[in-house]
């Protein structure tokens, strides 16, 4: 498990030198012409009671985002069927409240979602907030790939950013989705304050997981009005592609997502973030509450770099073929 300093001595290597050596390593594990397409949808927008900084959704913030119910499985799966048909081949459903509760009837109503998109051929992946070990299990039971819990910044930076759960809770519920056996989404947002050792830091912990982490969400910030952060300063991209190039080496089985920000980003600033390991996208025009590059966009995009869409499953058994529960993290 590599240790912070060993984090730091990769990611201050010359840049051209750290680009090389993440790119060879990219090569090892990855074909280098695949690009995860990923398609999320907010399920349930808006009114949540936990007070994240640089979350729009937070009630505790006039932000005008108005809180809105959970959708119904009917009204999903139209929008899951055109994300297929558009060449995404993961589904991702986020709902913003502090958790779910086995019993609970917006619980039993999402279990009944992910059935219904499961039947669509594509990967499922959720973020519902904190849950248990029973809810972990029904999650998998019912069909879900992966199940995304980001852990957003440093453990030390946490609290500066949330106030109404610790950076503890976040790893109970990572422990429960990896004692039910489904795999673990999980990253951090740059720019919310923190150091440059925060971001280490950080990646310190995702590659003390055990299994590591599936896929790693790689979020800039977007900075939103009525939000404790919404004056923050936009990150550097070449401190983005530092980053994504040090988590590369260090977790070089794991899916390195280019996620929130990329709007931000010109078109040879991205292609860089794919050269140095990302390799995969969250792909339509919008990402919860923020702005994202269109689909026509994207496919420009990757058709010029020569890069085409990953299959589903190519690298991760099917839920119905899933082994027994792994390990959770030490």
């Amino acid at each position: 498990m590599p240790t912070l300093e060993a984090l730091a001595a990769i990611y201050h290597r010359p840049l051209f030198d750290l680009i090389a050596e993440s790119r060879r390593v990219h090569g090892m594990h990855w074909k280098g012409d695949e690009m995860q397409l990923c398609t999320l949808l907010s399920v349930k927008t808006g009114g949540c009671s936990e007070d994240c900084g640089y979350c729009a959704q937070s009630s505790r913030y006039d932000t005008g985002i108005e809180a809105g119910r959970l959708m119904k499985t009917a009204d999903v799966l139209p929008i899951a069927q055109q994300a297929a048909a558009d060449g995404a081949t993961r589904f991702c459903m986020g709902a913003a409240w502090k958790g779910v509760r086995d019993g609970d009837a917006k619980f039993e109503q999402m279990l009944e979602t992910v059935r219904e998109v499961g039947r669509l051929g594509m990967e499922v992946c959720v973020t519902l907030g904190q849950l248990g070990d029973v809810e972990a299990r029904k999650l998998r039971e019912a069909g879900v790939t992966a199940y995304n819990h980001n852990i957003d910044t440093s453990p030390g930076h946490y609290a500066k950013i949330v106030s109404t759960h610790t950076f503890q809770d976040r790893l109970d519920t990572i422990r429960s989705v990896q004692r039910a056996g489904m795999a673990v989404c999980c990253g951090g947002i740059l720019g919310l304050g923190e150091t440059e050792d925060d971001r280490l830091r950080m990646l310190e912990v995702l590659c003390a997981f055990d299994p590591p982490p599936e896929s790693v969400p790689i979020n800039c910030l977007m900075p939103m009005p009525g939000t404790p952060l919404a004056g923050a300063k936009p990150i550097d991209t070449f401190e983005l592609v530092r980053l994504i190039a040090t988590a590369r080496i260090a977790l070089p089985k794991a899916k390195i997502r280019l996620s929130a920000g990329r709007s931000l980003l010109s078109r040879e600033g991205q292609a860089l973030c794919f050269f140095a390991g990302a390799n995969s996208i969250f792909y339509g025009g919008k990402l919860l509450t923020a702005p994202n590059p269109g689909a026509d966009e994207d496919l420009a995009l990757l058709a010029e770099l020569g890069l085409r869409p990953q299959a589903p499953y190519a690298d991760q058994p099917r839920p119905s073929e899933t082994a027994a529960p792994q390990p959770a993290f030490a």
